[in-house]
């Protein structure tokens, strides 16, 4: 049977399991994660974080996710990304492809909100983050590779 381009992705990346790390994307993966991590701290002190916290603020909740560099408060999810991808991205030194995109920064804080917000007797695995980062890396290539309007973004400029 004929299959959609969106099915066939889909499946693809629905397939996708722990198996598929190999040594190599595991290690590639925690220095990536822990170079986000630390562009996304030293972010949480510019301008352009603190006016996105504060406005976030009225959002916080109990049932939530960490803003890093913040113990005080907590937000839902979606802002908890929101406020975390900001920080990583507000200095322009996380990781990048080319075409100009960055990765990391839309993947990391989404996946660590979601997985901060699972109830504590369903927490995942390391390995499950890892995966799950690996995915949301997947994704964005893979739609990077498909646009035609992202090969054009140095002509752009």
């Amino acid at each position: 049977s004929s299959q959609t381009i969106t099915g066939n992705f889909a499946n693809v990346i629905h397939g996708l399991n722990a198996n598929h790390l190999t040594d190599q994307v595991i290690q590639r993966s925690k220095r990536m994660i822990l170079d986000t991590l630390g562009v996304g701290l030293l972010g949480t002190s510019t301008e352009v974080c603190h006016k996105v916290t504060q406005y976030s603020k009225i959002y916080s909740s109990d049932i939530s996710s960490t803003i890093w560099g913040h113990l005080d408060f907590r937000l839902p999810p979606l802002y908890a990304a929101f406020v975390n991808g900001v920080a990583v991205h507000s200095m322009d030194f996380d990781d990048t492809w080319h075409p100009a995109t960055h990765p990391s920064g839309a993947v990391l804080p989404a996946v660590i909100a979601l997985a901060e917000a699972f109830p504590r007797e369903k927490k995942i695995s390391g390995l499950s983050l890892l995966l799950a980062f690996n995915v949301g890396i997947e994704v964005q290539g893979r739609l990077l590779r498909f646009s035609s309007e992202a090969r054009n973004i140095p002509k752009r400029y």
